[in-house]
């Protein structure tokens, strides 16, 4: 990885910056807040405490927009990848809610990879990592999302992935 690019991604990643919205606009807020309200019922099933939810679902959206992702597409990965689980580990070691390897918190973090089961850490990292691969493969979502998943050039995730999206997608 070029320093350029490890030194992008470390910075996007020690960001201390609490995930709060702020907006310019009333009517941006109103149209946040509905946001919240309905995926906060939709995934009401998969985490059970409000509290726990709410801070889940504004930590996403903070994430994925401060990444410049559409927050369905994120909840669509963490679907896919975790089932929305926060201790998730994978058979080769991929940890949390985004299922981010630990070799990332190396490269481009503190080197503390139990990090990676604190929420926004885990997101920070994943939808941070996420972003530098679209831009890889210049916006191809398909491309970019097998290699998050280590799958690239195969059809099943990143399939899974965009199936998932359309599930979160917000309907004004």
């Amino acid at each position: 990885m070029a320093d350029s690019v490890r030194l992008a991604l470390s910075k996007l990643v020690s960001d201390p910056r609490p995930p709060k919205p702020k907006f310019d606009r009333i009517e941006d807020r109103i149209e946040y807040l509905h946001w919240l309200g309905e995926m906060s019922d939709r995934l009401q099933r998969r985490l059970k405490d409000k509290q726990t939810r709410i801070e889940f679902l504004e930590t996403v959206w903070y994430e994925s927009t401060r990444a410049g992702l559409d927050p369905a597409m994120v909840l669509g990965l963490i679907q896919v990848e975790s089932a929305f689980r926060k201790y998730a580990t994978s058979i080769v070691g991929a940890r949390g809610y985004m299922q981010v390897m630990p070799f990332w918190a190396r490269v481009i973090g503190d080197r503390d990879a139990q990090k990676l089961f604190q929420m926004q850490s885990n997101l920070r990292y994943g939808c941070a990592i996420l972003r530098m691969y679209i831009d890889m493969e210049a916006g191809n979502l398909y491309l970019a999302l097998g290699r998050y998943n280590g799958s690239r050039g195969r059809p099943d995730y990143p399939n899974a992935v965009l199936a998932n999206w359309k599930n979160w997608q917000y309907k004004r």
